[in-house]
């Protein structure tokens, strides 16, 4: 059987992809990359704020929430294609959304297997966490994400010179000189965000003590504070009260663990693509783009499967409660 060749133009694909790297090495040489400007909480976008709360302080629009933006439009298109693909009478997908309806599946008969009849109040938490996340983290891999913005004037920051008009490059032989600029990303990957992480990590948390109350009702919270034991057998029911406070602390540690897991993961990703790009800026950040591409995909999937989990858990009773309340 003859290997089928890819050409464009008549030329093969591997000598345009040899032509990029050679024009990439003289363009990185003649104009360096500017540093990103690298810290943990958002860059602000607007210098003005855009309301106050009492209290609390001024809200400013960061690149974090154009980020997030980006992902409700991307998901909104998902839903749309495989809205009309449904719609179009045709059994099998096919393409984009037949990938789409293969992974819905995979989550759905995971939570089937291990939830049993709550499988349907669980499924749309692990398939939207799921999915979401799953955008948001692949979000660093679009061209122009965390390398497109503004510069900024900062004490710590590199001389740069103007080449064209909104482009600008590193002065050679200044790049550790100070007062300069700072590059400030348009759009920077919201899973880098605290804020973003911690709000899907409660809704997580706070939806699994939801559907632990509708399936057991008040006896769900005796697994935090349970003193039924504590004079009919004081030295097992101590033993029952005290696990049932640390119960209690794994559940609002859950908090902790799903926020700085998903951040530390994805906003680590981000440092070592900014690293690998300003030391070798050709080719390299290639391999690290596909490394990333499989921890966006990991972490979405442990995000959205320990939700799953601990909210079967919480269905399925404990110690002598077992019995369920209905649906």
């Amino acid at each position: 059987m003859e290997q089928k060749k890819y050409r464009f133009f008549g030329i093969p694909n591997r000598y345009f992809v040899l032509a990029f790297i050679i024009l990439g090495y003289f363009a990185a040489r003649a104009y360096p990359p500017i540093l990103p400007h690298i810290q943990l909480p958002a860059e602000r976008v607007s210098h003005e704020p855009l309301f106050t709360l009492p209290g609390i302080g001024p809200f400013y629009w960061t690149n974090t929430l154009w980020a997030m933006l980006l992902v409700d439009v991307i998901l909104i298109a998902i839903a749309l294609v495989v809205r009309r693909a449904a719609s179009s009478g045709s059994l099998v997908p096919s393409g984009f959304s037949g990938a789409v309806e293969g992974l819905l599946e995979v989550i759905y008969n995971l939570t089937e297997s291990t939830a049993g009849k709550w499988a349907k109040s669980i499924l749309p938490f692990f398939a939207a966490i799921t999915l979401m996340v799953l955008v948001a983290n692949w979000i660093e891999l679009i061209p122009g994400v965390d390398s497109i913005g503004i510069l900024e004037e900062s004490d710590h920051g590199y001389p740069v010179k103007e080449v064209m008009p909104g482009v600008a490059t590193i002065v050679k032989g200044e790049e550790t000189g100070h007062g300069g600029y700072m590059l400030v990303p348009f759009v920077r990957v919201l899973s880098t965000d605290l804020n973003f992480t911690v709000g899907l990590a409660l809704i997580s948390v706070v939806m699994t003590q939801v559907l632990g109350v509708r399936s057991l009702g008040g006896k769900y919270f005796t697994k935090f504070i349970n003193v039924g034991g504590l004079f009919s057998r004081p030295i097992f029911g101590v033993i029952d009260f005290g696990v049932g406070l640390l119960e209690l602390v794994s559940e609002i540690s859950k908090i902790l663990s799903f926020s700085f897991r998903l951040f530390g993961n994805i906003f680590a990703g981000s440092v070592l693509l900014f690293v690998i790009g300003t030391l070798v800026p050709v080719f390299a950040q290639s391999g690290f783009l596909m490394l990333e591409f499989f921890v966006g995909l990991i972490q979405a999937f442990v995000f959205g499967m320990l939700t799953m989990v601990f909210m079967s858990q919480a269905t399925a009773g404990h110690g002598d409660h077992g019995e369920e309340h209905g649906h």
